[in-house]
């Protein structure tokens, strides 16, 4: 049971390293920009 239970916690910490390794990297998107929300003209938008 031990064992079986510190595999479930080494394959956890492998899968947040690789996400905080792709963070780094910058391979996540980016959900700051706001760009899913920002109103378009035909689908384009305009920077000011």
């Amino acid at each position: 049971m031990a064992r079986r239970l510190c595999v479930m916690a080494i394959g956890y910490l492998v899968f947040f390293l690789l996400i905080t390794l792709a963070s780094i990297a910058g391979k996540v998107a980016d959900t700051l920009d706001s760009a899913d929300w920002k109103p378009t003209d035909g689908g384009f938008r305009h920077t000011t």
